[in-house]
């Protein structure tokens, strides 16, 4: 039996964040102080719905972590806000992780100046999904996460379809409950966080926003704590891009070694401003060559080197 595809107004009835929210119908009689109390309410539902999904979230970890192990990419894809967020979560990998720019990409529809001035058609064409992915030349060691708040986005269901086409594994994050989600593939993850109803009807750069922001968040940083990138819970393979990382580092080095600040400025220059390589350096007793042959036999994780050097 052939099941009639619902039309958009249809599609658009039927998911929850399309819906109005009972909690928020008198926000507009609200004065300035009852509306961010409104507002907080609601955004304190956002932690409880994501921890309903964390196993799905922990076998995205795992994807992501293996591919970027194995020389792949993550590739975020998404239009509006989700893909806003896309590309603000690959931007913040190589000053916090020190990732190569091109190891997790951020995709938004319409391009790059979608990112500052809205392009809201850019979200209706599968095709143009499928040609970003193609363009950048998407191969089988590449995994392709599609955001997407309404689960139905035509953009990112053609890139995700696009993308298995090639042999990626995808993932899609999205806001509504996965049976409300029908896309030609399965994505070999979903994680699904239904946050209900958005204060303002329809308005997804909020809850929704907020929920697909801590997925990334997670995904991205447990994928690079599985690589060896974080000591105990400091960044220790930060980049040295700007005068506060510069500090920072240095702080991290003081921490560890408990080394006056010249000193490990000093320590810090002799490791090429390698956070890592000056720890292990210094705490192992090894020359700056023989830090980074230990750290690569160890797969770059300091607590597994320093461990091998009392062996």
């Amino acid at each position: 039996m052939n099941i009639p595809k619902l039309s958009l107004f249809e599609e658009l009835e039927q998911l929850e964040t399309e819906q109005r929210n009972p909690e928020t119908l008198h926000i507009d009689l609200a004065e300035a102080r009852e509306i961010a109390s409104i507002m907080n309410r609601q955004d304190k539902l956002v932690a409880d719905c994501v921890e309903q999904k964390l196993d799905a979230i922990a076998k995205a970890i795992d994807i992501v972590c293996n591919a970027l192990k194995s020389g792949g990419r993550l590739l975020y894809i998404g239009s509006g806000t989700s893909g806003r967020l896309g590309v603000l979560d690959a931007s913040e990998c190589p000053p916090t992780f020190g990732t190569d720019p091109s190891q997790v990409v951020g995709i938004i529809a319409g391009g790059n100046e979608a990112m500052f001035k809205a392009k809201e058609g850019a979200e209706d064409s599968p095709e143009n999904g499928a040609n970003d992915i193609s363009e950048k030349k998407v191969c089988s060691r590449d995994i392709v996460c599609g955001l997407a708040a309404s689960g139905r986005t035509p953009y990112v269901h053609g890139a995700l379809v696009e993308a298995r086409k090639r042999g990626c594994k995808t993932i899609l994050v999205c806001c509504v409950k996965a049976n409300q989600v029908t896309i030609d593939i399965k994505p070999d993850v979903i994680i699904d966080i239904p946050v209900g109803p958005e204060v303002i009807m329809g308005s997804t750069r909020l809850k929704s926003a907020t929920a697909q922001k801590m997925v990334c968040n997670m995904i991205t940083t447990g994928a690079m704590v599985r690589m060896g990138k974080i000591y105990e819970n400091v960044m220790v393979d930060l980049m040295l891009t700007n005068k506060k990382l510069v500090e920072r580092s240095r702080r991290i080095v003081m921490m560890f070694t408990k080394l006056p600040y010249e000193e490990a400025s000093e320590l810090l220059k002799s490791a090429n401003g390698h956070v890592k390589v000056a720890l292990l350096m210094h705490l192992g007793g090894l020359e700056r060559n023989a830090a980074n042959k230990h750290l690569e036999e160890h797969e770059g994780f300091i607590r597994a080197a320093l461990l091998g050097l009392k062996k």
